[in-house]
């Protein structure tokens, strides 16, 4: 396989941050051998867990690209992201397409797509007040994320010692959820693909958000689409592997047409 010497920068979703990809980084790395992976943490999140999330994706966005400015490090870049930060992703390619070369979004929805209780499924409402803004301990709160986000959670339930760490070292603010939630409840993605080189990854049997958005994003946007048959929310968490063998697949045919 021709090497893939093209910087890849990741994006988490809602709440979460770089340790939250697990062994996937790993696993990407097996399959794109040379590639270069960054893992930013969205304002608000990680380590910038003390700074004021935004509460547009345009903002996130913005300080994305300024914390790149300030490191030094410039384009272009592939963006492989899922659930809020593959929005940030869809609009950093609006508004940078010459930084961006290509970008993979997992198991993310628009608001101007689909409807709300397809981009979050209404019996997991309950859930993730008791179970996650209202629990008793951070331990409480990152088992019942695994549980919603994951199909495979028993075989994966070492990685809620990282989480909870995580948690309680670099803890995002309940005002900050908030905004973050706020930000992808509003965000309206362009109608028209923004950027030529696009794929979809979503998971059919995604738990917390319908792989129906992602379907209509594909139909809209005229992408391709690969749907994974039994991995949960977290489709880098269940099946790392699988992931990394798609966005492979795509990149080596990709340089076939070139």
């Amino acid at each position: 396989m021709a090497r893939e010497s093209i910087r890849w920068i990741f994006l988490r979703g809602l709440t979460r941050e770089a340790v939250h990809w697990g062994g996937f980084k790993e696993a990407f790395q097996a399959a794109m051998p040379g590639a270069e992976v960054l893992m930013l943490d969205l304002p608000g999140n990680g380590q910038w867990h003390a700074r004021q999330s935004p509460l547009s994706v345009a903002a996130m966005v913005a300080q994305c690209r300024a914390e790149l400015a300030q490191r030094g490090i410039t384009g272009p870049y592939h963006l492989l992201a899922m659930s809020l930060g593959a929005m940030v992703a869809t609009e950093w390619a609006c508004t940078a397409p010459a930084e961006v070369q290509g970008c993979v979004l997992i198991n993310t929805s628009f608001g101007n797509f689909s409807p709300f209780y397809r981009r979050l499924r209404p019996r997991n409402w309950g859930a993730l007040v008791r179970g996650v803004l209202l629990a008793s301990s951070p331990r409480e709160a990152e088992a019942t994320v695994l549980r919603l986000t994951s199909n495979r959670a028993d075989e994966r339930i070492a990685v809620v010692d990282a989480w909870v760490a995580a948690r309680q070292a670099r803890p995002v603010s309940g005002a900050n959820a908030v905004r973050q939630l706020a930000a992808a409840a509003r965000y309206r993605a362009p109608r028209t693909c923004p950027l030529e080189r696009m794929l979809l990854l979503s998971s059919t049997q995604d738990g917390l958000v319908s792989s129906q958005c992602s379907q209509s994003i594909a139909s809209a946007w005229g992408c391709p689409l690969v749907l994974h048959p039994w991995a949960g929310h977290d489709l880098p968490l269940d099946d790392p592997a699988w992931v990394a063998g798609q966005v492979a697949d795509w990149a080596a045919a990709r340089r076939s047409a070139a």
